[in-house]
This record gives C-alpha cells, structure tokens and sequence, in this order.
C-alpha cells in the first residue's frame, strides 16, 4: 500500500463519478455488556447509527444512494427507531449474511443498477467520520481506483512470535479506518473470488487486483466498541466534532 495521498479535497474534480455508500454494521453489542447491539446505543440522545447515516448525508458530499446493511433480525429494529427518531434520510436497507464479506457482498448486490461509480465501504458504527475524510477517499478512489482511510499508531509496536518480540518501525505502520472507497467494479470484482479468512477489510479483499492508496485518517473517526469508545464519543460530539 501506499503512503498517504497528499490530493486536497477542495480541489476541483472534472466529471466527477456517481458517489455511492454502503455501511455496514453486524454488532451485537456483547462486548458493549449492552442489551441491544452497539449501533442501537444511544449517542447524545440517537442511534449511533444514525449519526453515522447523517456523515453520509451530507449535501456537499454528493452521495447519489446510501445502503445500510443490518442482519436479518435487526431490521424491523432499526425500522422501528428510524420512526422513533423521525428518520428521513434516504437510504435503502439490506439483510446482510454471516459475516462482514457477506455482508458487503449483499450492499454490493443492492447497487447492481449502476455499472460505474465509486463506492466507500463504513462501519455503521464509526459515527464520527468526518466530511473531510469522507472526501478524500472518494477522491482518491477516483485517481487511484483504490483508497483506504488510515492513521500512524500512536503507541510503541511489537511483533510477537514464538521467540518473544521485536520493536517494529511504527513510521511504516498504519491503523486502517474507514471509508475503503473503490471503483464500484474493481469492488465487485474483488467480491466475485472467494471468502478468505485472511480478510480483514475490504482493502484486503481489493489487494490481489490493486494497489490501495491509503489517505489521512482521524484518531477522532473511532470504532464504537467498548463503553469506554461510547465514552470519548459522547465527549467529541459534545465539544462539536
């Protein structure tokens, strides 16, 4: 992969393609110690979910078709709190499969009427993206069909093996985020060869076919996983972010 696109989102951007969306979001919350799934947890008074579906909203973004993929058992769910909290935003809902692959797989599948375009990949439950990294995956996928939202590491890192461990580089290092944005069929294609168990992400799925640039992330776009996570969300939403 390579090293961080230095494209200024504000550039302009000739015959931009059609933007597409698919967030998926499979949690079920234990981790949480919840009794809903973690993208069900009320932040700041609504589903994290939600905020997240609202990044994507963004006008100035100019997403054509947002797809929010849930496990089966959770749609009447979110059906339900889309009434409670008078959700209008636009977005086509999907039964996802067992696991994160299939579950792209099925959001893919719901975007099948559009042969070109590029499509960002989102944990539903990263709510906190901001419009700016957003940008500049799409363009970057737009140059480079291929992009990934990504951070240094903040901490000191270590390779474990048998033989104990050994200090890494962490210059060379990044902590994958999304949006992962592609040509819509780069993505597809990517998709068509089989689930295997060394993938992680969508830019590994991608890797085989092409080269990933990878672009600035923010140590803010966090991954609600913990209380902890729900925690510093609250507190970044909070003080405006």
């Amino acid at each position: 992969m390579n090293a961080y696109s230095n494209q200024d989102p504000k550039s302009p951007r000739p015959q931009v393609p059609s933007r597409f969306a698919v967030l998926v979001a499979g949690g079920s919350g234990t981790r949480m110690g919840a009794d809903r799934p973690k993208q069900f947890l009320l932040l700041r008074g609504e589903p994290v979910l939600l905020h997240t579906l609202r990044r994507f909203a963004e006008p100035a973004l100019g997403v054509a078709e947002v797809v929010l993929v849930l496990p089966k058992d959770q749609l009447d769910t979110w059906q339900a709190l889309c009434n409670e909290f008078n959700v209008t935003i636009p977005h086509q809902l999907v039964a996802g499969g067992a696991t994160r692959w299939a579950s792209v797989k099925a959001g893919l599948a719901a975007l099948k009427e559009h042969p070109e375009g590029l499509v960002a990949v989102h944990d539903g439950v990263r709510p906190l993206v901001s419009r700016a990294v957003i940008e500049r995956t799409y363009a970057a996928a737009a140059t480079h069909a291929a992009a990934a939202a990504a951070v240094l590491p903040k901490d000191s890192v270590r390779l474990v093996s048998q033989h104990g461990s050994a200090a890494q580089n962490r210059s060379r290092l990044r902590l994958m985020q999304t949006p992962q944005t592609f040509e819509i069929d780069l993505l597809r294609r990517a998709y068509a060869m089989p689930e295997l168990a060394t993938f992680t992400d969508d830019a590994t799925v991608v890797d085989d076919l092409c080269r990933v640039q990878l672009v600035e992330g923010d140590y803010r776009n966090l991954k609600i996983t913990t209380p902890e996570d729900l925690l510093v969300a609250e507190a970044l939403l909070g003080a405006g972010q």
